[in-house]
């Protein structure tokens, strides 16, 4: 196997699973046990709940829907410290808990309905139990684990156990079986050291101890494959995690030991015998016989609660998946898939795994039964190969011929069947021959020809059935390939067609959640114009009730931490640098508990004290221009601080109050009188919300209670049910047109979590969740009726979440949320007619930072932004003006918002646009494949060519429009470069010539050719004498005889010369020479 896990386990892929493959609706928690907390047989999962006695139950596969149904089944009457499936029956399940009881429960699908009592129940009464382990080779046979001992149970017998194991020096920690079932391995904490036991079962005591890693936290042990040898993991005396290699038959000292760092959570290994993989707590490392290998890793965003192994028999070997981990998270199941990147099944990756049958009963292994394993099967046995034929009737006669196909090849080959099948007669008018199809042997399930039931032809024999179901073809007489190439063919006739012929495909992955189109919403800080800077001595300690600021379509009050409970008010349209002093506030006294704008007055602005009194003041037109200190009205009632103020959403002058002696109130403020109290709360009022159509009243308590009033019936709470199980605070929203109410508040674990409940069935408790972080301030809501996006931040956060809420599974659609570079104390949002619609906005909101105001847009990303998107703004609540008064509401009328569109009217709606004609990108594929000839494609290149580079008799080049010189003007104009050139040299260049001149006239004297003088050329120029001698001529003129006797020196072609044109060559020629410059030079 080691060659193997080198060759295809670093290769293998490991998909950290998208969250639509995720299993939600989990609810896992915080466990104090020696469990792993999640098991997974062939078909189903179970795994620990955050309530204590309560077991969550799955299937390993999505339903026919491609979503995943979760129940929960209540099995103990206290916490369930570990549970275990049968590996000879998927349905049947032990648990152990510390209510010190074992049970056995006959599960079932998590769509149908679960058993309501336990088939077994065992009572070891050992105390607290932590651990139970089915054996791997006997059905019926247990180990359970207590606080200091293992004993070994036969269900079939609920009286005793067979034996009880040689107790442990302290807490028990983990057990695992050998694979042959032969001995059972256990670690436990023994003075801040594990002890490492090998047990016998047979002899019921301890063959091998060691003192293990020196900590006092928890450890796992695990047998690895069928050998002797044993994997523990663990914390060494620095509280670094350790896994380490042991030989059970000399525990003295580890073979080989990895250390994976400090952290406190525990290491759960897992263990794959057919490939040697093992899994660490999400790491992957391969076990060999020698120290450990590390082979990959694979991190995860969410803390492990607990991990699992799906059995093997599970995986989708058609994509070579070698192993499937199971994480379980707080919320989340996350499956870790690892592939062996293949296109196809290959034999080599899937040695022969365990069956399901038991070698033998827990009775027969007691008495001394014969060490023997499961039989093993292969993983492709158990998928058969069907080819359905399409339903119409057979024609006269049908053949289905290949040509032979070639033996398969022997590493897939498996030995005969001991009884082969009867051969198969066939009626006279369907002809199949053995050797024109093959399958190979490990391919041994049947392959299925169904035929449809119809009249048999005239031609078929009496004695066969009239009409047979299907064909049933053994792999002795039909084989494929063993690649199973798409080179199969059946000639078929017109009424089989090949169509109809198919093969069974892998289970295709689940089909993709909903999402949401408001999922890449963008938050973006407006321009600094539009800023309020230089804020000073803002208040940063307001009530958690308390929103913090607030703000309508035309100021904005924040709360100042000066004395005397101020709040400064800022005109949007004066944006800027506020000044350093003399700053008008509103001075209400006393500590500002909350404050809130009247929806329809912009200038009402109520501030809710200490003292127990509401104060209404009236900013006037502009703004203010001076300190206010007298309010407009002043609301008493309430005996002690008042919580939060909100104005109803269709009455004007309708206000209500919760207050920390345990009521809401009902305030008229065009009368200034109370006019109702809500009773009913236990405890501190953490939040309250209208329903949308001013009905309704619900509040969110600190009790637990989620109430829901209406306040012109009864001053009792008309519905109750259970809020959130957090004591930090909370806030309450009405969604989806009032059916649903979204509170936002605090687990268990004081983690900051998402709750939505049905207004119908508000006792049942809450229908969805969705955590997001935690945090000690809580998430302060807002809700855009027109989209269903709730957006939420706390005081003191720099995130802004963003969720779109839809009326079905799985309610909360997380979106992309905005974030921003400091901590702000709030954020108050404008209404919807702010927003620039042209630019897709479909929230605008101000958040209050400790030293400015910055506007914030939230728009969604489109690209024919011309277009006003009509399927993002519908038409919208006048929710800014009010449809009754306080008073025709209280007499029990009914009032509703005009509703209008935001569409400008120089837009046309996108629903309305004219469609996009789609240009095709590249031509069709008859064009590339249409032949040509050689000419053809060169005349297409050629005539391309051209058409890029254009024809140049139709544009001349630029230059060719300048109108240059004559050719003599350019001779002449060569003729005095060289002149030039010539009397710079001076008399040293004559000098050289002369030398020169002499030396060939030497030349020819001595070779006795007196009369050829002509025709010697110098050694040291390549030149004639006559050449020379011309040459020098020529330097001794001045330019104006040059020009004289032009036509006569350069424009005679003198034959002995050889031309003006070799001449000029010539002259330049000696002029660049190196050895006549340097001879030149010395002169």
């Amino acid at each position: 196997s080691n060659g193997f896990l080198v060759k295809y386990s670093n290769n293998s892929v490991r998909p950290y699973s998208i969250i639509l493959g995720w299993i939600s609706n989990v609810r896992a928690g915080s466990f104090t046990s020696q469990g792993n907390h999640i098991k997974s047989s062939t078909r189903l999962v179970a795994f620990n709940t955050d309530q204590a006695g309560m077991l969550g139950l799955t299937s390993v596969e999505p339903g026919s829907d491609g979503k995943w149904t979760v129940t929960v089944i209540p099995c103990h009457a206290d916490l369930i410290t570990d549970l275990d499936f049968s590996p000879f029956d998927d349905n049947l399940l032990a648990t152990c808990s510390a209510d010190e009881t074992v049970k056995l429960w006959r599960v079932c699908e998590p769509e149908q309905e679960q058993p309501g009592g336990a088939e077994v129940t065992l009572c070891p009464g050992e105390g607290r139990l932590e651990l139970v382990a089915f054996h791997p080779t006997s059905s019926g046979l247990l180990a359970v684990g207590s606080t200091k001992t293992a004993q070994l149970w036969d269900t079939s017998r609920q009286q005793s156990p067979l034996a009880a194991l040689e107790p442990h020096g302290d807490q028990l920690q983990s057990l695992s079986w050998k694979q042959d079932g032969s001995l059972l391995a256990s670690s436990c904490k023994v003075s801040q050291s594990y002890s490492i036991q090998s047990n016998s079962v047979s002899s019921c005591v301890s063959l091998q101890s060691a003192q293990g890693l020196q900590s006092n936290k928890d450890s796992r042990i695990l047998w690895v494959k069928d050998s002797d040898h044993i994997l523990t993991t663990g914390f060494d005396q620095m509280r670094g995690r350790e896994v380490r290699l042991w030989d059970s038959r000399k525990l003295g000292s580890s073979l080989g030991s990895a250390n994976l760092g400090t952290s406190n959570g525990t290491l759960m290994p897992l263990f794959d015998p057919d490939s040697g993989l093992l899994t660490v707590s999400g790491m992957v490392r391969c076990s060999l016989l020698s120290p450990l290998t590390d082979m990959s890793h694979c991190l995860t965003e969410a803390p492990t609660r607990g991990v699992a192994m799906v059995p093997k028999l599970a995986l989708d070997v058609l994509s070579c998946e070698v192993m499937r981990v199971l994480q379980l998270t707080d919320s989340f199941i996350v499956p870790i898939n690892y592939h062996v990147p293949r296109k196809e099944f290959h034999a080599d990756l899937y040695p022969d795994t365990l069956g399901r049958t038991a070698a033998m009963s827990a009775a027969e292994w007691w008495k001394g039964g014969e060490k023997q394993l499961r039989s093993k099967i292969t993983l492709l046995s158990s998928s058969s190969l069907s080819l359905p034929l399409s339903p119409s009737p057979p024609p006269p006669s049908l053949s289905l011929s290949l040509p032979p196909s070639p033996p398969p090849p022997p590493s897939l080959s498996l030995s005969p069947p001991p009884s082969p099948p009867p051969p198969l007669s066939l009626p006279p008018s369907l002809s199949l021959s053995s050797s024109s199809l093959s399958l190979p042997p490990s391919l041994s399930s049947s392959l299925s020809l169904p035929l449809p039931p119809s009249p048999p032809p005239p031609s078929l024999s009496p004695s066969l059935p009239p009409s047979p179901p299907s064909l049933s073809l053994s792999s002795s007489s039909l084989s494929l390939p063993h690649s199973l190439s798409s080179s199969l063919s059946l000639p078929l006739p017109p009424s089989l067609s090949s169509s109809s012929l198919s093969l069974p495909l892998p289970p295709s992955p689940p089909p993709p959640g909903p999402s949401s189109k408001f999922r890449h919403l963008q938050g973006a800080v407006l321009h600094r114009d539009t800023h309020f800077t230089n804020l000073k001595g803002l208040n940063l300690t307001t009530p958690g009730e308390c929103d913090g600021f607030c703000a309508n379509r035309h100021r904005v009050a924040v709360p100042l931490a000066t004395a005397g409970g101020q709040i400064a008010i800022f005109e949007l349209s004066q944006a800027g640098k506020l000044a350093d002093t003399g700053l008008p506030t509103i001075q209400n006294s006393v500590n500002v508990a909350d404050f809130s704008w009247d929806p329809f007055n912009s200038h009402r602005l109520v501030v809710a004290g200490d003292d127990a009194k509401i104060r209404v003041w009236q900013v006037p037109e502009g703004g203010l221009t001076e300190t206010l200190t007298e309010p407009e009205t002043i609301l008493q009632g309430h005996t002690e601080k008042i919580y939060s103020v909100k104005f109803h959403p269709l009455a004007s002058g309708l206000l209500a109050s919760s207050s920390y002696d345990q009521t809401v109130r009902l305030w008229n403020l065009e009368s200034g009188d109370e006019v109702k109290a809500l009773r009913g709360h236990q405890d501190q009022i953490f939040g309250m919300a209208w329903s949308p159509d001013g009905k309704l009243l619900a509040t969110v308590c600190k009790d637990g209670k989620l109430r829901i009033y209406d306040p012109r019936k009864s001053a009792d709470p008309v519905q109750e049910g259970a809020g959130p199980e957090g004591h930090r605070g909370a806030r309450v929203v009405w969604v989806c047109d009032g059916k649903y109410l979204m509170v936002s508040g605090f687990d268990s674990r004081s983690e900051r979590t998402l709750y939505l409940h049905s207004v119908e069935s508000l006792s049942s408790g809450a229908i969805a969740s969705a955590p997001t972080d935690v945090s000690p301030s809580t998430l302060i809501p807002f809700y855009d009726p027109d989209t269903s996006v709730v957006i939420l931040t706390g005081k003191g956060d720099t995130r802004v979440y963003i969720f779109e809420i839809v009326p079905e599974a799985p309610y909360f659609l997380e979106c992309a949320s905005f974030n921003s570079s400091e901590p702000h104390k709030g954020l108050a949002f404008l209404p919807k007619t702010e927003c620039v619609v042209q630019e897709v906005e479909v929230a605008r909101g101000l958040r209050l930072s400790k030293t400015s105001i910055e506007p914030v847009a939230f728009r969604v990303p489109r690209v024919r932004k011309e277009f006003f998107q009509d399927d993002v703004y519908p038409d919208t609540a006048v929710w800014w003006e009010s449809s009754l008064t306080a008073s025709a509401w209280l007499a029990g009328s009914d009032g509703k918002h005009q509703s209008i569109s935001l569409k400008p009217k120089d837009m046309t709606p996108v629903s309305e646009a004219p469609k996009e004609v789609q240009v095709r990108k590249y031509l069709p594929s008859s064009h590339y494949l249409e032949e040509k000839t050689d000419e053809q494609k060169k005349d297409e290149l050629l005539s391309a060519m051209i058409g890029k580079l254009g024809n140049m008799d139709d544009n001349p080049l630029p230059q060719e429009s300048f109108q240059g010189v004559e050719d003599d003007e350019w001779a002449k104009y060569l003729a005095q470069i060289i002149v030039m050139g010539a009397q710079v040299v001076g008399r040293a260049f004559a000098r050289a010539l002369r030398q020169e001149y002499a030396a060939s006239q030497a030349a020819a004297e001595a070779r006795g050719r007196a009369g050829q003088q002509s025709a010697a050329a110098s050694s040291l120029t390549g030149i004639t004498l006559q050449e020379a001698q011309q040459i020098l001529n020529i330097a001794t003129l001045t330019p104006e005889e040059l020009q004289k006797n032009y036509e006569h020196l350069f424009k005679v072609n003198d034959k002995e010369v050889g031309g003006s044109f070799y001449l000029q060559s010539k002259v330049r020629f000696i002029v660049q020479f190196p050895v006549l410059r340097h001879l030149c030079a010395s002169q």
